[in-house]
């Protein structure tokens, strides 16, 4: 696992961050987070260019790439009250996607094994499945829940005759024992897939799913507090899988299966500050920028923003944990300290 740097484009850390190696684990050994890249699109089932995600999320940004980013909202500087490492991309050939998963599943390994957080940038959604049995692998297959933002279920069986693809993730994780079916949290789910026998086999795993419909009709905050319940009952941590085609895209425009009718980009980022601050997460990935079919690079943007919400709000977190009074949301933020 030598430090590959980039497989598309600059070889730049994400906002300029340090570098550490995978295979040298002492470059990352006081390491609070490390941000992988997992640039890979050959799960795809429609659009493909995903591959070129993780190096659109690491330069999307208008401010200096100094290594720092202070919240307005959480009063933290998430890259730097956290020790935030940059591995660079794992490398992933798209015509051999058993080989290219299983070299990202240990890359992701070995980051949780090192006690930190591993983030993940893709890349296509069939990297879900590396990304978390790789977490679970550290913290206790089965011992790991999944919340799941998407516009899809991702629960499919075999595509183009093939176990995996984007399509697939979570029927593979749940099938394997990475991760319970009945500790599974699907937020934003919305269109015409899947299919019934699909449902059912969900239906019989005891996976919650939380559809678009349900989620305007109780209210967004009211879905995430009950399925926050699910989660840390029986786990010992929660892995937190991003597909920005969970948002409406009008505001994500840039990815491989656009589906109407999402989240807005501000609720996206509101419920992930919300995951990383009230629970207690072990992995992050962020998937399916696909800047080929971006406007204005407004889906790098969101990507890159929710990877400084991820980081602010587990920074608050710990800071809360160590003393003093908790984040207030509703501080003004002149009074806040």
């Amino acid at each position: 696992m030598n430090r590959y740097g980039p497989m598309y484009g600059p070889d730049i850390t994400f906002l300029g961050v340090d570098r550490c190696t995978l295979d040298d684990p002492a470059s990352y050994a006081d390491a609070d987070v490390v941000i992988v890249g997992a640039p890979f699109d050959g799960g795809t089932s429609h659009r493909p260019g995903t591959r070129f995600g993780p190096s659109a999320i690491r330069q999307a940004c208008y401010l200096p790439h100094d290594g720092s980013r202070p919240s307005l909202a959480m009063r933290v500087d998430g890259l730097r009250d956290l020790r935030v490492y940059d591995a660079g991309d794992v490398e992933m050939f798209s015509g051999d996607i058993e080989r290219s998963l299983a070299s990202l599943e240990a890359a992701v390994y070995a980051v949780a094994a090192a006690g930190a957080i591993p983030i993940v940038l893709g890349g296509d959604h069939s990297i879900a499945l590396p990304d978390a049995t790789g977490v679970a692998r550290q913290h206790g297959l089965g011992r790991v829940s999944l919340v799941h933002f998407d516009a899809h279920a991702d629960t499919g069986h075999i595509e183009f005759g093939s176990l995996h693809g984007h399509g697939q993730p979570m029927r593979r994780l749940i099938e394997s024992g990475a991760v319970r079916g009945d500790r599974f949290l699907q937020i934003g789910l919305r269109g015409y897939w899947p299919d019934p026998p699909t449902l059912a086999w969900m239906a019989a795993q005891r996976m919650r799913s939380y559809e678009m419909t349900e989620l305007v009709s109780r209210g967004l905050d009211t879905c995430l507090s009950e399925a926050f319940t699910i989660a840390t009952d029986e786990c010992e941590g929660v892995f937190l899988s991003v597909d920005v085609d969970v948002v409406d895209p009008g505001m994500a425009p840039g990815t491989g299966t656009p589906e109407p009718g999402g989240l807005t980009s501000r609720q996206l980022l509101d419920a992930v500050r919300r995951v990383c601050y009230e629970l207690p997460v072990v992995g992050v990935d962020v998937v399916e920028v696909a800047p080929p079919y971006d406007h204005a690079d407004i889906t790098a943007y969101l990507g890159n923003r929710v990877v400084l919400e991820a980081l602010s709000a587990i920074a608050r977190r710990r800071r809360d944990a160590a003393g003093g009074p908790p984040w207030n949301p509703r501080q003004p933020l002149l009074d806040a300290r």
